[in-house]
């Protein structure tokens, strides 16, 4: 019986994880090799892996959404300090093991593994090397590890561009740059980001990317956020009821109605940098000479002082022993994207190795729960067979950790049995059900039912609109329009879209 649970890393992942451990009545240890919780969502000076905002949550209220949904009217507080090493959250958590500044140098399996699943754990704090055994490890490193530089695809880089080359983790402030003619090369999240922040200081900012991409706003229609907006299950609906080819122009017509992406070569503030000049879009770097780029469209920019590489991360879990680490190629690999299926024992589970089209906040808590639900004896899996097979038969040829957010929560949630049937509240709540159906598919809808249940579930999302304005509402303006009125109506004429999808639910 699985009770001593090792959390490898104290980010966001780990914190669930710690969390639903204790939930589940198991005895969590969680090994942190920086001075504090936080992963890459905590500030430091100092280059770490990942980005550099500024974060903090509390897990109990069950929302745990993206930093930057205001859902909640209070603001978030700042992570609570720990000590080196037996360290403790208070607040709204329990006491726990908290070992930060701790490397996890290796986790291997004991000689008994094939019967009691347990496994050995070397750790070193500072220059004390110690050995402990676990029942089972949860491993909540990330993606976000490794920077990823692939600079033999841009020759001259090491050899002749005399300027100063790093990549994105390396960034820490815009005052380094000012004044410089800066390349970044990347045009995914960060890679704009930084362009847009760049162009206020440097001399001049050029943008190179190698494919074209769609630019969104964060703010949708009426000021709302984009993933409150966007992420419902009705839309869902739609994605798996219409043709692709016509969702794809519904979404190509949406994103064009803001600016159009042709004028500004691309496929946020983002446009308005290239529409003022402050920032050039390019296109792929084909090299690098003593101090200018070579673009593949044959253009030249001089005197370039740095470049910028947003390509992203790699991951790996060196600490693994080899024939376990040998068949964890990446997340295609997992049963779920979470147990590794040639285990004799599932006690080992990879949590946050994933990258969805919402938060992976909510996507790393959903598999911590279900993970300790396993661990606790409360969820069972297949056997491994069974999961070699699934994994096997789902795994995709190309983009290997990019899912859709409602399916694969979904998916986990039924797993753990906490998914909601919309069909069932249809006909026991239905006004529960219109807003889980048309509204934001925000973690509290897998608070409603089965373990970890929430009382307050259905007022928090009977009021996510309200409360997600309250912030803004400083200042009280007559508002003599009857809105609500209007949303009623239009959740009631939808109602048979909506028994549809409850009826695909259940098939």
């Amino acid at each position: 019986m699985v009770r001593r649970v090792a959390v490898i890393g104290a980010g966001v992942g780990g914190l669930v994880s710690v969390k639903c451990c204790l939930d589940e009545g198991l005895d969590p240890i969680c090994f942190e090799s920086s001075e504090d919780i936080g992963g890459i969502w905590r500030y430091t000076v100092m280059p770490s892996p990942g980005k550099r905002y500024r974060v903090g949550f509390n897990s109990f209220r069950g929302d745990m959404q993206l930093p930057r949904d205001p859902a909640c009217s209070r603001q978030p507080q700042p992570f609570i300090g720990t000590s080196p090493k037996h360290g403790v959250i208070t607040d709204t958590w329990c006491f726990v093991g908290l070992w930060c500044k701790t490397t996890v140098l290796s986790v291997s399996k004991r000689p008994d593994f094939t019967t009691s699943g347990q496994w050995e754990v070397v750790t070193e704090t500072g220059s004390v090397r110690e050995s402990h055994v676990f029942d089972a490890v949860m491993v909540c490193t990330g993606h976000y590890q490794e920077p990823y530089l692939p600079l033999a695809s841009f020759p001259g880089t090491e050899s002749r561009f005399k300027g100063q080359h790093l990549h994105s983790r390396e960034y820490k402030d815009v005052e380094a740059f000012r004044g410089k003619r800066v390349l970044v090369v990347g045009i995914g999240n960060t890679g704009g980001d930084l362009s847009v922040e760049l162009s206020r200081v440097a001399a001049k900012v050029f943008l190179s990317t190698r494919s074209n991409t769609w630019v969104i706003s964060r703010v949708s229609d009426h000021g709302f956020p984009c993933d409150m907006v966007s992420t419902t299950r009705f839309n869902h609906f739609l994605d798996w009821l219409l043709p692709s080819a016509l969702t794809r122009r519904i979404r190509f017509r949406k994103f064009n109605s803001w600016f159009n992406h042709t004028n500004y070569g691309l496929a946020s503030k983002l446009p308005f940098c290239l529409l003022s000049g402050t920032v050039v879009l390019k296109p792929n770097v084909k090299e690098f000479t003593e101090n200018s780029a070579v673009f593949e469209d044959g253009t030249t920019e001089e005197n370039i002082d740095v470049v910028l590489f947003a390509t992203g991360y790699n991951f790996s879990f060196p600490f693994l022993e080899e024939s376990v680490r040998s068949i964890i190629d990446d997340n295609r690999s997992l049963y779920k994207c979470v147990f590794p299926p040639q285990l004799e024992k599932p006690t080992l589970a990879i949590i946050g190795l994933i990258q969805l089209t919402g938060s992976i906040m909510v996507g790393s808590e959903m598999q911590a729960r279900w993970v300790t639900g396993v661990f606790a004896g409360w969820n069972k899996l297949p056997p491994p067979n069974r999961m070699m097979a699934d994994v096997l038969k789902r795994k995709p040829p190309r983009e290997n950790l990019k899912m859709s957010f409602i399916s694969y929560t979904d998916e986990i949630a039924a797993c753990a049995g906490v998914k909601p049937s919309v069909l069932r509240l249809l006909l026991t709540d239905p006004q529960l059900a219109l807003a889980v159906f048309f509204g934001p598919c925000s973690p509290y809808q897998f608070r409603l039912v089965g373990r970890g249940k929430w009382s307050g579930a259905r007022a928090a999302i009977l009021t996510q609109w309200q409360r997600t304005l309250k912030p803004l509402r400083s200042r009280v303006v007559d508002d003599n329009s009857d809105s609500s009125s209007g949303w009623h109506w239009m959740c009631l004429l939808a109602l048979p879209a909506a028994l549809t999808a409850a009826y695909y639910q259940v098939v």
